[in-house]
């Protein structure tokens, strides 16, 4: 050693403590979890960002690297914010930046990047030096409103700057964008959202506070990520959002298309989310030279900026569905784990969509609150200073003449303020003072400013002093956020039971479709019936155990996805093919696995989804006369549990329910032979929590009242008839130009005799000559007939015998084949004929 250097010398601690090492490391790893936990790894509920995020976006707002300046090199920004607020590894923060600038990572990117930002296909992003990126114009509203005291601010790492701890954030940034981490101990994986659509559920909690999961669900389907595909299943998505975990499995979209004779190709056109698309391409390959995927003769990515498209050439003869479901058993459907887990309060927490939304919707209320605040103190501040000028002017000979004579500037301030009783802000204001500031136009000017400042400090006041006003000012931020950057969803939601799908592989036909009251279920198809002529017996279409009946007979396809409706006002989504195909003597299976009905809950209604338009609304009505319309959008997302189509009170049910477009008339016929014919826009359009107005008058009180038993929608111009049957199996078909048109909520008229012969009435239908009617018993008779087989006759006759029921029997449901699928069947019928 040097004898430059001095010697070592011991320096004695001041206190020793002894700890055992086990409770020492656990604690320091604690600390270190912790660390991680909250200062890296997961994003705080209320912006949705964690520190680097928020680092980063602050830094190119400080830097004023906005949507409306010209890109900065990414080298700059990522130097900036490593020097000033995040002090780790640049490539982390480059990393970061760069996702944020990833239309394929990020469902609304924060940043707007110049140059090579990465691909889908796993190539990773230019050095920093050769790109070039600033803020969007979307992360500009995060940071809206941060220089008004809105949220909180922290030294930065070295003391010299400061740096929020949140951001404003004037939308849910949490849901709409997502994210992902892996912490100590724990993670999270929040997948991205439609804007609108996470908008609208925000706004529907704020007038709505006891909303349900489910009532959110109307708004929010379900994630929607940024590269499109298909979620598999409602079910998953509702778990996810009821308990904050889940899992999703995400199909790519694709579809068969013909390209030589007896040659298929499948066309990939949208990848599951984080998935790499040339691993998938190159596992694909290789598992097409091991021979696990047989019949593809070609394969090639032909993707390019204006989106992905792979396509797979079959051989000549290859069965294009068992190739189809070999890609998606292996690589075209992976499993997204939601685990919705933030900071609150800086506490990890795993959230629910509405826990989520309501952490947000309190963040902004307090972001709303500190700003009306600071608005009011400027507002307050700016109208003392022209309450001070408006008072020089009233005396400005002698304001002029009291500076003119004073000896200095602080001089003239003491005296206005002991003068004319001005405050200090006041007198410092007055004599800066330009005399060009004296004349009247600039008078008038300072008074139209005045009423301009005193309105504003009414209006923050009055958000300040009311809840109700505060909330508003929220929602309509948000509404204005959904208006500039709204846009469709690209994730659709598919059902399926099974890993894949077989639908494909089911023969679509025409099928009969059996329920009792008891819930058994089975399908037929309609050729097994072959058409008779009116007042035949029938055959046997079910047999039904002792105390059953059958509650409903309808017709539809194999590949038909149908709402089911049920007299408890709640309404389910069936697909015709999951019900269990059976003979004709069969008593039929458990609807249990199909549909989760209550006791005494029976299916009244069937609407086919693929009827649906738009703009048009599904009407129904009730036993008591009930009526009401609701927009078919609001049945779009049902659970398997059903929801709530029409609110009903004790004593009542759903009886009927047609899809009406805003143009056609309603008749609502009663079990005792009345009917009314009104317009449809008599009844406006209302929620499905609604219980409707009054449609028809019933006649009678107590247990002798009458009862709804049908609706029909007809237009003017309707070529069709309206067809009435009864219990005991009459009935007949009349005009529509026989009902004349009333107001809602009279008596009606009477349209068909319910004697002791005839019954009262089972059902109402709109009929054609050429449609086929499928009518079937409590006890399981079923009777197919062509509608021009029963007379047209006017009102208030008895009707012809179009089912031959025994008498201790009656008809129970009454269904219409259209003459389109009835085609062939009605042309041979009459040929024969």
């Amino acid at each position: 050693m040097s004898s430059d250097v001095p010697e070592p010398t011991d320096v004695e601690a001041r206190t020793v403590e002894t700890v055992r090492i086990e409770d020492e490391m656990e604690q320091s790893y604690i600390d270190y979890a912790m660390s991680v936990i909250a200062g890296r790894a997961l994003p705080d509920a209320r912006d949705g960002l964690k520190p680097v995020h928020r680092r980063i976006l602050y830094a190119m707002h400080e830097l004023g690297v906005t949507s409306g300046s010209s890109h900065r090199k990414s080298s700059s920004i990522v130097g900036e914010t490593m020097g000033d607020y995040h002090p780790h590894g640049d490539s982390a923060i480059y990393d970061t930046l760069v996702r944020m600038a990833q239309d394929f990572s990020m469902r609304y990117p924060l940043v707007d990047g110049q140059g090579n930002f990465g691909s889908m296909d796993g190539d990773p992003a230019a050095a920093p030096r050769y790109t070039e990126a600033r803020m969007s114009a979307l992360s500009e509203e995060l940071l809206e409103d941060i220089d008004k005291d809105t949220v909180d601010f922290q030294s930065n790492y070295d003391d010299r700057l400061e740096e929020p701890t949140v951001l404003p954030s004037s939308f849910p940034n949490l849901l709409v964008n997502g994210s992902s981490g892996i912490a100590v101990g724990m993670s999270t994986n929040i997948p991205p959202h439609n804007l609108g659509e996470v908008i609208d559920a925000t706004i529907e909690l704020i007038d709505n506070p006891d909303s349900t999961v489910e009532d959110l669900m109307e708004h929010v389907k379900g994630p929607d990520f940024p590269t499109g595909a298909n979620i598999v299943g409602r079910d998953a998505i509702y778990s996810a959002y009821a308990t904050g975990r889940g899992r999703l499995r995400v199909r790519a979209e694709f579809e068969v298309e013909e390209w030589k004779t007896d040659r298929e190709r499948i066309v990939i056109t949208e990848l599951p989310y984080q998935a790499n698309k040339a691993r998938i391409v190159e596992r694909i390959a290789e598992d097409v030279n091991e021979g696990e995927i047989e019949g593809i003769s070609d394969l090639r990515d032909e993707s390019d900026r204006n989106g992905v498209r792979v396509v797979i050439d079959l051989k000549r003869g290859a069965n294009s569905d068992v190739v189809k479901n070999k890609l998606l058993e292996n690589h075209l459907e992976r499993t997204f784990g939601v685990i919705n887990l933030a900071l609150v309060d800086g506490q990890p927490r795993v959230l629910s969509l509405k826990e989520t939304l309501e952490e947000y919707v309190s963040h902004r209320r307090e972001v709303v609150r500190r700003r009306s605040e600071y608005d009011l103190e400027e507002a307050e501040d700016r109208a003392h200073i022209l309450e001070g000028r408006l008072k020089a002017l009233e005396n400005v000979e002698d304001v002029v003449e009291l500076i003119r004579n004073s000896e200095d500037r602080s001089a003239a301030k003491s005296g206005l303020a002991s003068e004319f009783d001005f405050s200090e802000s006041q007198a410092e204001h007055i004599v800066r003072m330009q005399l060009g500031s004296l004349t009247s136009m600039e008078s008038a000017e300072i008074e139209d400013e005045y009423e301009e400042v005193q309105a504003e400090i009414d209006r923050l006041t009055a958000i300040l002093e009311s809840e109700s006003k505060l909330l508003t000012v929220i929602k309509d931020e948000l509404r204005e956020i959904k208006d500039e950057y709204d846009d469709d969803r690209r994730t659709s939601i598919i059902e399926d039971q099974g890993t894949v799908t077989h639908e494909d592989l089911i023969p679509e036909e025409d099928v009969v479709v059996v329920m009792t009251e008891d819930d058994y279920v089975k399908r037929m198809p309609i050729d097994a019936f072959d058409p008779q002529g009116r007042g035949g017996k029938g055959i046997i279409g079910a047999d039904v155990k002792e105390g059953d009946r059958v509650s409903a007979v309808f017709q539809a396809n194999t590949h038909d996805y149908l709402l089911c409706f049920t007299n408890h006002g709640q309404v389910y989504q069936l697909k015709t093919y999951e019900i269990p195909e059976m003979g004709r003597t069969a008593r039929g299976k458990s609807a249990v696995n199909i549909l989760d009905l209550d006791d005494g809950e029976e299916i009244t209604a069937v609407v086919d989804t693929d009827s649906f338009e738009d703009d048009e609304c599904v009407t129904m009505v009730t036993k008591n006369g009930y009526v009401k319309r609701t927009a078919g959008e609001e049945f779009d997302n049902i659970l398997t549990t059903g929801i709530i189509a029409a609110s009903l009170e004790e004593s009542d049910e759903l009886v009927d329910v047609e899809v009406t477009d805003g143009t056609t008339d309603l008749v609502i016929a009663t079990e005792r032979g009345m009917t009314i014919r009104f317009d449809e826009n008599e009844v406006r359009e209302m929620g499905r929590n609604a219980r409707g107005v009054n449609g028809i008058k019933l006649q009678g009180d107590g247990d002798d009242r009458d009862a709804v038993a049908g609706l029909v929608a007809m237009d003017q111009d309707d070529d069709r008839s309206l067809l009435t049957v009864t219990q005991n199996g009459y009935g007949k078909r009349t005009l529509l130009s026989e009902y004349s048109k009333q107001s809602r909520y009279g008596k009606g008229l009477i349209d068909i005799k319910t004697n002791e012969r005839n019954g009262p009435v089972t059902a109402v239908k709109a009929v054609t000559e050429d449609d086929h009617l499928v009518a079937m018993s409590e006890r399981g008779q079923i009777m197919r007939t062509r509608a021009g087989e029963i007379s047209t006759v006017g009102r208030n006759t008895m009707g012809v015998t179009i089912m031959d029921v025994e008498a201790d029997d009656a008809v129970a449901s009454v269904d219409v084949i259209p003459a389109v699928a009835a085609g062939d069947v009605s042309e041979s019928d009459e040929s024969s004929e």
